[in-house]
């Protein structure tokens, strides 16, 4: 009984803290609040069970074509590594990261995964890389209210080289609609230009445990959410 009030008093915070994670604020309390976060914050998802990280690494190496070892990855809000780690398992192994807090980058760094990490703030500066070098570029779990804004989608898509591959994630929660719906329209925008093709559109119904108190009053035990993986499209 005591083990089973501690797991539950332990997954009551991990639930405050990401709920916290997705409010809007001023970005630099956001940042002093991601770097706060970052000791904690492999132990926190994993109490979740998010599941974006591996099912983002297992969609891109499922299309991916080439050797994987030779293919240089970009990882955009790459966190504590979490995505790489999940990548390297797969066979990729060229690995560049970008996030807006030191201390996840700190953090990253400790894995020894990446040959290059850099501190960008997303959404508010263009990305620090230059175009069309990377062969994959990932971006997952910072798509969503109160975080990454949609206007970092075209950036992502200008670092990417010609026939490579991107993936992105969001959640489908009924606090994140609103978000989803102004992605999705960015991403058929970008589409309908002729930039880049839908390769997957995965929807997951159990993303990871419910965190908001009007899930909670719902009686969700999980979350949804979904990955996207899209082609740019070749020089002509």
């Amino acid at each position: 009984m005591a083990d089973d009030r501690a797991g539950s008093s332990r997954l009551a915070e991990v639930q405050r803290r990401v709920a916290q994670a997705h409010q809007e604020g001023d970005p630099e309390q956001k940042l002093r609040f991601y770097d706060g976060w970052a000791p904690e914050y492999e132990e926190d998802v994993a109490a979740l069970q998010y599941q974006a990280p591996r099912l983002a690494a297992a969609c891109l190496a499922s299309v991916f074509q080439g050797p994987l070892q030779d293919a240089l990855v970009l990882d955009v809000a790459c966190g504590t590594g979490l995505v790489a780690k999940e990548l390297q398992a797969k066979g990729f192994c060229r690995f560049h990261g970008l996030d807006g807090s030191q201390e996840m980058l700190e953090h990253a760094c400790r894995k020894g995964i990446y040959q290059d990490l850099k501190r960008c703030l997303l959404g508010q500066e263009a990305l620090p890389v230059p175009e069309g070098c990377y062969d994959a570029v990932l971006i997952v779990g910072a798509l969503s209210e109160g975080q990454v804004p949609t206007s970092v989608v075209p950036e992502l898509l200008r670092v990417t080289r010609p026939g490579g591959y991107l993936c992105l994630t969001t959640r489908s929660n009924l606090g994140n609609l609103e978000y989803k719906a102004q992605l999705q329209q960015v991403l058929n925008e970008l589409e309908q230009r002729g930039l880049w093709r839908k390769v997957v559109e995965q929807e997951v119904e159990a993303w990871e445990r419910a965190t908001s108190e009007k899930e909670s009053a719902q009686g969700l035990e999980y979350i949804p959410g979904v990955v996207y993986l899209y082609q740019k499209s070749p020089v002509l």
